[in-house]
């Protein structure tokens, strides 16, 4: 059963915050628990949009260099989980989100996922023959005898009704 987790996350992930606004609230008030919590949200838009705009930058540098943007998708990836759980309250979900904006340890899921993950590209989109940008131009394809490139006019599907 590939997705029991998911029950069960949505069953002791809202157990896990009530206990610990309970446990937070009975030891530095109310007030004070709530105002966490809104600062920790209001700390998670400015973490995501400061990281998110560095991210999409090294994103687009890696694709004008011709290269698969993987380690920044990733990256990217985090950060927006980051945000998303940060501005969910609760002290437990803003202290993974905390975690997930700190570059090292994205790093080291980077590195993790890197060995486990295979990552298939286009060809097309990142081609290093003309920079990386979009589809090759006409003419500039790589000439490779497995490929073959047929415009609408070189094939035709034919069906046999039964």
């Amino acid at each position: 059963m590939r997705f029991g987790i998911i029950p069960f996350l949505l069953l002791i992930v809202p157990i896990t915050e009530i206990a610990s606004f309970i446990l937070v609230g009975q030891w530095i008030g109310v007030l004070p628990t709530l105002l966490g919590i809104v600062v920790t949200a209001i700390l998670g838009s400015f973490l995501l949009r400061r990281q998110g705009m560095a991210t999409l930058t090294a994103i687009r540098r890696e694709i004008d260099a011709g290269r698969v943007p993987g380690r920044e998708l990733v990256h990217g990836l985090m950060i927006a989980l980051a945000g998303v759980l940060l501005m969910t309250p609760g002290y437990v979900t803003d202290t993974l989100g905390l975690l997930l904006f700190i570059p090292s340890l994205r790093d080291s899921a980077w590195r993790f996922l890197s060995q486990h993950v295979v990552m298939v590209t286009s060809a097309s989109v990142f081609n290093r023959d003309h920079g990386g940008r979009g589809p090759s131009p006409a003419g500039t394809r790589r000439s490779d005898p497995r490929v073959v490139d047929l415009d609408a006019d070189d094939y035709s599907v034919h069906r046999q009704d039964p």
